[in-house]
């Protein structure tokens, strides 16, 4: 077996180095980049700036099991350092939707509302067409300069409404839409005499090599596929809410209408689970199970987001210490590529509630403020003289490599710092040669793989009309899902999905597909 891979990065390089999910690239302005006065504090003379903001916890542990956000030193340090007194309200991960739905519905809305992507987003529950949100242009160019600048344009119009040029949200973006990845036990490789699989063949190879070697999961599945979509992003065929293509007769179409890609990625899944490369029960495991099987050391490979490699690499060596993984090429399909499917370039964002007008002005310099020198270094390392020191001007940080200080850091790094590119944090990143070669792997591997697709923002009529045909962000729509577990379960014969495509358009399929057509020809909100 090969000793050098090419753009592969193991956990052993970085354990020793923190990244979370996300980090500033690049940096945003000087030591005074904030909004209001030099400082980069809002506030007034009569105290701190009050307000409320609604935050999803994101399965961070460290949030999830904060007795009191609110009295967290960092955020506690956070208030200090931007002149506000917060009121962190914190959503649970797995129902934030319902919860946000429910909050519209109860008008219980807080001063600053956290959403998963653009304005037209189904959590949002219409709230930007119905007047809740106050639009920021104004503020934005009198408080937020530093936000225009780092921003870029992509991000904006996505929390821009093309009717009337109105900006509803501050985003937090993601340069490198290529987040996720296909990661893979070194270890195990190493242990089955095999190279680095390149090929979808190559990678079967893999998999029943770790099966006979009594490796329990050998690919790690998943509810829905979500986070399991290894094959059907080798076959371009995914499917989900960004991933429609023009086709041969000149229509826009779900990837998954390539009905001889589709079934051949219907076969890989079937085959993976009669030969037991796969869980019998994967089609029920969720987010926790799955997390579980990977860091207990019971799967040979998955797919990720990789900035998740330094929390779950740490986790894996605690449990199995001789434990190696590594982040590699996603496996190529019939076209030479490969990879799971693009983000969008807003990650979060932050839309402030028109009846907290009064005190909008502290808000956005309060955000304005999370593209600065200081908030950088603070997010990145934390407190000054407790968590890091400063020695000839220059930060001196040592990076966690237990579990309990990489969530510490994970929180710090993603989940606390609300507008930065979270691609990886850059600063924490620069600190050693192996977050060096992160870098790179992202720069140089990610970076060239994954599926871009034409995405609908806000999302099709006929898509909301019709539920059962509406896909989710990474989930195929339901009429299609169930009929591939049915298939990949051996309940239906896989040479049926040209029917399963008629199903589709009989029930709404041919308007979305006029509608989406015409709004990609028209150039009417169509990304691409």
């Amino acid at each position: 077996m090969r000793k050098s891979w090419t753009r592969m990065l193991t956990s052993g390089l970085v354990l020793a180095l923190l990244v979370g999910c996300s980090g500033n690239n690049g940096g945003g302005g000087g030591a005074n980049a904030g909004g209001g006065d030099s400082n980069g504090q809002g506030g007034s003379e009569a105290g701190p700036t009050k307000f409320s903001i609604s935050m999803r916890t994101l399965n961070v542990s460290y949030v999830e099991k904060n007795p009191d956000i609110n009295k967290d030193k960092y955020v506690l340090e956070l208030e200090k350092k931007t002149n506000t007194d917060l009121d962190i309200r914190l959503i649970p991960h797995n129902e934030y939707q319902d919860k946000m739905v429910q909050m519209f519905a109860t008008n219980d809305i807080p001063d600053v509302v956290q959403g998963t992507g653009g304005i037209s987003g189904p959590e949002l529950a219409g709230a930007v067409e119905n007047g809740v949100f106050l639009p920021l242009n104004d503020l934005l160019q009198e408080h937020g300069q530093n936000l225009l600048k780092f921003i870029p344009e992509e991000a904006w119009k996505r929390m821009t409404d093309s009717k009337t040029g109105n900006i509803y949200g501050i985003p937090e973006i993601l340069s490198n839409p290529s987040r996720r990845a296909t990661w893979i036990r070194t270890d195990l490789l190493e242990k089955v005499g095999k190279e680095i699989p390149t090929t979808v063949e190559e990678t079967m190879d893999v998999l029943r090599a770790f099966k006979e070697a009594g490796v329990e999961q050998p690919y790690a599945g998943r509810q829905n596929f979500k986070y399991a979509d290894t094959f059907f992003g080798a076959y371009d065929v995914l499917g989900y809410l960004n991933q429609f293509k023009v086709f041969p007769d000149g229509k826009v179409k779900p990837t998954f209408f390539d009905e001889a890609n589709m079934k051949q990625a219907i076969q890989i899944y079937k085959t993976m689970h009669e030969e037991g490369l796969i869980s019998k029960e994967f089609a029920t495991i969720e987010s926790a199970d799955f997390k579980s099987i990977v860091t207990s050391g019971k799967a040979g490979m998955w797919s990720m987001n990789a900035n998740e490699l330094p929390i779950w690499g740490t986790q894996l060596k605690e449990n199995v210490p001789d434990a190696t993984v590594a982040l590699i090429p996603s496996p190529v399909g019939p076209d030479g590529k490969g990879g799971y499917a693009h983000y969008n370039p807003v990650t979060r964002s932050f839309f402030i509630n028109a009846k907290a007008k009064d005190k909008a002005e502290d808000i956005v310099k309060f955000f304005n403020w999370m593209v600065s020198e200081d908030a950088e270094l603070f997010f990145s390392f934390g407190i000054e003289g407790e968590d890091y020191q400063v020695t000839d001007g220059k930060p001196v940080f040592e990076v966690p490599t237990d579990a309990a200080g990489a969530d510490k850091m994970r929180y710090l790094n993603y989940w606390l710092w609300l507008v930065q590119d979270t691609t990886y944090n850059k600063r924490v990143s620069e600190l050693s040669d192996s977050g060096k070669e992160l870098i790179d792997a992202f720069d140089n591997m990610l970076s060239n793989e994954g599926r871009r697709g034409i995405e609908f923002d806000p999302r099709l009529e006929a898509m909301v009309k019709y539920p059962e045909l509406n896909p989710k962000s990474d989930e195929l729509p339901p009429l299609i899902l169930e009929h591939v577990l049915r298939m990949v379960y051996g309940r239906e014969p896989i040479d049926n999905y040209g029917k399963v495509l008629e199903e589709y358009l009989s029930k709404g399929g041919n308007e979305i597909i006029e509608e989406a057509t015409k709004r990609y020809n028209d150039k009417e909100n169509a990304f691409e």
